[in-house]
């Protein structure tokens, strides 16, 4: 039997890197999977039909997920389509980095919005379909700069370390009723947004990193699906570094 046989997924920002990477790895072992992301375009399609194949129910939202409202219509929906939620993973984030002395007061708002409130929107959201059920795992997307911070990233490090603190007080209060909260942080990982960077920059990377490479969508997603699954049934309140050492 598959881990995930007969479980619900939402993966939000999943059009792409390691949003489909999870995705796909959630519904190889089962489950039915339901996709955010900002628009319903041609990825985002694409990465619904590549669920679909793989013999599971799938189905692409579109969801600005830093819209509180807009989180709880989305939600509603997928509950009407799906029937209940048993895993929810906030993944959607963007980065918009700078110096701080230069940094604009969009640049903070945009990056706190997306990456922090959304989590905190769609947490809500299915936080009474869960309760309902006395079950779930949610699973929240940090990253190692949310846990030692880095240049040049106060606005992108302040946002992820804010999901660590929430993550860790939404395990102590939702854990009665059987609701796990944990966070993935992310190190260097290996994705279009980096390839996009200098060789010498990516170099530079992997030599602090003791394992010597970047991490994978697929690496991120294989510790999604331990937390996502019973493996990790008394694993409440946890961030696990998926960085090849990097941040110890």
């Amino acid at each position: 039997m598959k881990l995930l046989e007969g479980k619900i997924a939402v993966v939000t920002g999943a059009a792409r890197g390691i949003g489909k990477a999870i995705a796909l790895k959630l519904a190889s072992e089962g489950a039915s999977v339901a996709i955010t992301d900002l628009a319903y375009n041609d990825a985002a399609q694409a990465v619904e039909n590549e669920l679909t194949a793989m013999g599971v129910k799938a189905k692409a939202y579109a969801s600005n997920a830093a819209d509180y409202s807009d989180t709880q219509k989305v939600v509603d929906e997928i509950v009407k389509d799906f029937g209940r939620i048993d895993i929810l993973v906030n993944n959607a984030g963007i980065t918009k980095d700078g110096a701080l002395k230069r940094m604009t007061e969009d640049q903070w708002d945009a990056v706190i919005s997306v990456n922090l409130k959304s989590v905190f929107n769609f947490t809500r959201a299915v936080q009474p379909v869960m309760w309902k059920q006395a079950g779930g795992s949610i699973i929240n997307m940090s990253s190692v700069v949310g846990v030692s911070g880095n240049a040049n990233q106060c606005n992108y490090s302040a946002s992820k370390a804010g999901i660590i603190g929430f993550t860790k007080s939404a395990a102590k209060e939702m854990g009665v009723r059987g609701i796990r909260s944990n966070a993935i942080a992310p190190g260097f990982i290996e994705t279009e947004m980096t390839a996009a960077l200098p060789e010498e920059i990516r170099k530079s990377w992997n030599e602090k990193i003791p394992l010597r490479r970047g991490g994978t969508p697929e690496d991120v997603a294989n510790v999604t699906l331990f937390l996502a699954s019973d493996l990790s049934a008394y694993v409440n309140g946890q961030v696990i570094n998926v960085c090849g050492g990097m941040n110890t």
